[in-house]
């Protein structure tokens, strides 16, 4: 069985030298509230890839439902930050690194 996971890239835009306190915080109350849902695989900050503040990967059943979790991103609703979306498919021991 195929397994997927979806990698959101958060690029800061142009106000993301905006942001405050209270906006990280809605941040990271939204990583908890993935994090609890069983939604969120792995998240944090990116070094030495400018322009891209950090990564969230997603566990969902669909692309759509990742695409539509990025939507409600803080950084990204408020305006701060864009995003990339990619899917990922898993290559672990389970399926024999897809040989």
């Amino acid at each position: 069985m195929e397994k997927w996971l979806y990698v959101m890239m958060i690029k800061r835009g142009k106000a993301y030298n905006k942001v405050t306190k209270a906006v990280i915080e809605r941040h990271m109350e939204n990583l908890r509230k993935l994090d609890d849902a069983g939604k969120l695989e792995l998240s944090g900050p990116l070094k030495g890839y400018p322009g891209v503040a950090g990564m969230v990967i997603f566990k969902t059943q669909t692309f759509e439902e990742a695409e539509a979790l990025c939507q409600q991103e803080p950084l990204v609703a408020e305006g701060y930050a864009a995003y990339t979306l990619v899917s990922l498919q898993v290559a672990d021991r389970e399926n024999n690194y897809l040989l």
